[in-house]
């Protein structure tokens, strides 16, 4: 008698039983977000972006609503393309909604140490703490004596190579993070660590499977481990040296060291990680902020001057501004609130990832998925920003002219993921451009015929940071006063 007939039945209905039962308990399951119709091999994956893809998801939007559902290769993604829906998913429901996803180039390129891209867990935690503790507000209120000398000798730069004006604005980020987290002092035109580019090389690589790189791939991969390799273990070493010669540091990395040591504990390889993605953080995305204040600058001539004229007026022009001079100068705050959202540092932010399955507005989003903040999206809702795409820092006041309420930056990110250093950040970008504005016009270039050149606005680069492209322009003293303050700098850095 053959006994394996009824076997191959029983295990045939047992398979069968058990499709029936997915096949049921997926169409008890809420409809997934809408979105671009699927393939049935990769999903969406020919259908998402390769360059700027921000602009796409903007356009998606448009077609599909605020928020978008794709897959690739089985890998679901959720773009949020409105501030209402991030706040409700991505802080309201910041227990489900603040893990990373899993990005297999990270440890290929060596930024696997990168609490910005980590997953939720205890390493996790210990390192934001760290940078919570060094970059809360009172804490970042420290570091402003620091702040402002580096904008002093930016200022200085300007005065002496204006046409130069890219390199010096990476020399004043990089210089304001080097001294505040190592301690260490930067030179005018000092070339950074080149380990900091390495974040902005990856735009859309997070929709590869982890099998896909190749030999050009690997290649990158191996120079950008040794570069951030350099990035981490250089200025950190600078600052143990310096306290072994007993120099006194008020760094951050001084600091954490003091402490870890007083505890009797070891937290050497979480302090070299933290420094280092506060100078690869701080200094991009500085460098690209201040950078599209100049460039707005340059088109918006009576902008720039309407703001001249609140400094001079408030300050007047026998001294540069200070910190204390901010509440003072709603104009220049709306200003820098405008340069935030017209170029946002960051239009698709940091993606977030789900912990557990999740249910909003009727629509399903499970475990795991890769969840995208349109903030580029956000900062072009024409019911929060009428003509989205014009510079008008006139927006942020209300009709009896006081500032409004808006004054997030989105940028920044969200929930308990939001940047730990956007105090500092922030402090860093105003001084830049207030310091700017009291001293130097800026104005678009001109040919040998004396024709202003024109600057494209959409010349930026793609990324997870998006600088402008270069451009050129004019700075130039505004009078000899200004130029004089400039100048009285240098003596107080001799």
């Amino acid at each position: 008698m053959d006994y394996r007939a009824p076997l191959v039945l029983a295990a045939f209905v047992i398979v069968l039983l058990k499709c029936l039962q997915k096949l049921f308990s997926k169409q008890q399951l809420p409809p997934f977000p809408p979105g671009p119709s699927p393939q049935l091999l990769g999903g969406n994956f020919r259908d998402l972006p390769t360059k700027k893809p921000w602009l796409t998801y903007t356009e998606w939007g448009r077609r599909y609503g605020d928020l978008i559902h794709a897959s690739a290769f089985g890998q679901h993604i959720v773009i949020v393309n409105s501030v209402k829906t991030a706040v409700e998913l991505l802080e309201r429901r910041s227990h489900t909604y603040s893990d990373r996803p899993v990005l297999a180039m990270i440890d290929h390129i060596g930024w696997d140490f990168n609490v910005g891209f980590m997953r939720v867990g205890d390493r996790w935690r210990q390192q934001r703490r760290m940078l919570q503790q060094h970059f809360r507000p009172d804490a970042s209120r420290n570091y402003r004596p620091t702040q402002m000398n580096k904008v002093h000798r930016l200022l200085q730069g300007l005065l002496s190579n204006p046409q130069d004006f890219r390199e010096l604005v990476k020399t004043l980020a990089a210089a304001i993070i080097m001294s505040t987290v190592y301690g260490a002092v930067m030179k005018l035109g000092q070339s950074v660590f080149p380990g900091a580019a390495v974040v902005n090389a990856f735009p859309i690589l997070k929709h590869l499977p982890s099998w896909m790189p190749g030999a050009g791939f690997q290649r990158f991969a191996a120079e950008s481990r040794q570069m951030v390799q350099e990035m981490r273990e250089v200025p950190y070493n600078f600052v143990k040296q310096n306290m072994r010669d007993g120099v006194d540091s008020n760094s951050m990395v001084a600091k954490l060291l003091e402490a870890s040591q007083a505890r009797g504990r070891s937290d050497e390889d979480a302090i070299q990680d933290v420094a280092a993605v506060a100078y690869a953080a701080g200094a991009d995305t500085t460098v690209s902020a201040v950078a599209t204040f100049i460039l707005a600058m340059a088109v918006n001539p009576s902008i720039q001057k309407k703001a001249q004229v609140e400094i001079d007026t408030v300050i007047g022009s026998h001294r540069l501004p200070e910190f204390e001079d901010r509440p003072s100068l709603p104009f220049i705050e709306a200003l820098y609130r405008e340069v935030m959202r017209w170029k946002p540092v960051l239009p698709l932010g940091v993606a977030h990832a789900t912990s557990t399955h999740d249910i909003y507005n009727g629509y399903f989003i499970p475990k795991g998925t890769t969840v995208i903040s349109n903030i580029w999206a956000m900062t072009r809702d024409e019911s929060i920003y009428p003509e989205p795409d014009r510079f008008n820092p006139d927006r942020f006041f209300t009709a009896d002219g006081t500032l409004n309420d808006d004054d997030t930056v989105l940028t920044f990110g969200f929930g308990r993921r939001i940047c730990p250093g956007r105090h500092s950040a922030d402090a860093a970008v105003w001084a830049a451009m207030v310091s700017i504005l009291a001293t130097f016009n800026i104005a678009k270039a001109k040919d040998s015929a004396g024709n202003e050149i024109d600057i494209d606005l959409d010349n930026y680069s793609d990324g997870l940071v998006s600088h402008p492209l270069p451009f050129a322009c004019s700075i130039t003293p505004r009078s000899d006063a200004a130029k004089s303050l400039v100048q009285a700098t240098e003596a107080l850095d001799a």
